[in-house]
C-alpha cells in the first residue's frame, strides 16, 4: 500500500520564508518511508521554500527502523539545505525509538 504524505507551507505574513508541514499518517515503516522521502524531497526542492520543516507524527501508528532512517535522512538533507526539520505530536513508541537508538538529541519536538 501507499500512502501520499501531505505536505502544506504555510508562509508567515511578513513574507520572510516559512514553515512546511509534512503529516505522516498510518505506519512509518518499510513500506511507507519511501513516501515520506518523496514529500520531503518535494518540499526540500522547492526554491525559496520554507526554512522550518515540521513533521508531524499525530496520525502515526507506528515507527519502525525504515521509518527512523528516514527522518534522519530528512534531518541531514535539511541541514544541508539550510533549514532546520522538527518533529511534532510524536507517539510514546516514537519517543522511546528515539532514545533507545541515541537519536532524540537530533530532533527537536515542537507544536505542529
Amino acid at each position: 500500500m501507499s500512502v501520499a504524505y501531505e505536505a502544506r507551507t504555510s508562509p508567515p505574513a511578513d513574507g520572510t520564508p516559512g514553515r512546511s508541514v509534512v503529516h505522516v499518517v498510518d505506519e512509518l515503516d518499510l513500506d511507507h518511508a519511501g513516501a515520506l522521502d518523496a514529500a520531503l524531497r518535494a518540499v526540500l526542492a522547492d526554491a525559496g521554500g520554507p526554512t522550518e520543516i515540521v513533521i508531524d507524527l499525530r496520525n502515526c501508528s507506528f515507527c519502525d527502523s525504515s521509518g527512523l532512517n528516514a527522518l534522519i535522512r530528512a534531518r541531514e538533507a535539511a541541514l544541508r539545505a539550510g533549514h532546520t526539520l522538527s518533529l511534532a505530536a510524536p507517539s510514546h513508541q516514537m519517543l522511546r525509538l528515539l532514545c533507545l537508538t541515541d537519536s532524540a538529541a537530533l530532533f527537536p519536538v515542537c507544536s505542529a
